[in-house]
């Protein structure tokens, strides 16, 4: 990982062992409610019995579903960034590799379309009190998306670039769970998008 890509991930108070399993219970219950029932099926009791901690317990980790959800896609993203270091993506260019990284990941919601779809609401529905586990959502998509480029350091100008293409990321997956737009759509435009990197890369000398 570029040293951006590990400055892009904020630091988190650190959890005792004990802690740090009762969150992971939390957050495998979280998704495994929402892949089979989406959005409404995620209720916070029900997540509660089946991470086996008290509901108090579960509201002083998360506040709300909404930061339940956001918090279970930022970990949804960093399992599948783990997955991409061990097997990066093969594409010559700049633009060939984020693209293809990003349809990677498109692929692995596609697998899990409910789950996909609760994470997608929880970010949309998220107000100013959630404005910390969406910035860090945001955060890991670019880490994910600068370790692709090899970007050791980004220029203002490609930052601005990555911003777009997460922007284009996230409508693109919108439009396809609500039905309103294809895979083969959905590849287009990413790919479409992902040559603003190459424009704002230097050639080499």
């Amino acid at each position: 990982m570029t040293a951006e890509a590990k400055a892009a991930i904020p630091a988190t108070p650190p959890l005792t062992e004990r802690q740090e399993a009762r969150r992971r219970r939390i957050l495998h219950a979280s998704a495994q409610l929402a892949s089979r029932g989406g959005f409404d099926a995620v209720q916070m009791r029900e997540v509660a019995e089946a991470a086996g901690v008290a509901l108090g317990t579960l509201y002083r980790y998360f506040p709300s579903k909404i930061h339940l959800l956001v918090a279970t896609m930022q970990d949804q993203l960093q399992h599948l960034h783990g997955t991409l270091r061990k097997h990066p993506p093969s594409g010559a260019g700049s633009a060939e590799r984020v693209a293809e990284t990003l349809m990677r990941a498109f692929r692995a919601l596609q697998r899990e379309p409910h789950l996909a779809d609760a994470m997608v609401r929880a970010l949309t529905f998220a107000d100013r009190s959630v404005s910390p586990e969406v910035d860090t959502v945001s955060r890991q998509t670019t880490a994910i998306i600068l370790d692709a480029v090899g970007l050791e350091h980004p220029t203002p100008e490609q930052l601005s670039a990555v911003r777009v293409i997460e922007h284009t990321w996230h409508s693109a997956l919108i439009t396809w769970l609500s039905g309103r737009a294809s895979i083969a759509q959905v590849k287009i435009d990413i790919e479409t998008v992902c040559k603003l990197i190459d424009l704002t890369t230097p050639p080499n000398p």
